[in-house]
């Protein structure tokens, strides 16, 4: 198994349950693809560096997982359709 880091950037126009709701469809998939999550990092409502679809913040998160090489393009598949998720990246951990 694979030590992985998924950075997620959700908008900052939703309430906290759905926001909330977001974030725990993120972990069951990450679950259902065989990931097992070890640390949730939530840094808050944060500026972005540059405007995503006329919004200027967005909600951080930063989920590190482990999980076997094909987990991280099977989450990245479905995250892309989520509609509170503006920005998104999966990487690699190091050892």
């Amino acid at each position: 198994m694979n030590k992985y880091e998924l950075a997620l950037v959700l908008t900052a126009k939703i309430e906290d349950d759905a926001r909330a709701a977001t974030l725990e469809k993120v972990k069951e998939m990450i679950a259902r693809f065989g990931g097992k999550i070890t640390n949730v990092d939530e840094w808050g409502k944060k500026r972005l560096a540059y405007e995503i679809q006329k919004m200027r913040e967005g909600f951080y998160y930063f989920i590190q997982f482990d999980a076997d090489a094909d987990c991280p393009a099977e989450i990245e598949k479905r995250i892309r359709i989520l509609d509170n998720v503006i920005r998104y990246l999966c990487v690699r951990a190091e050892a």
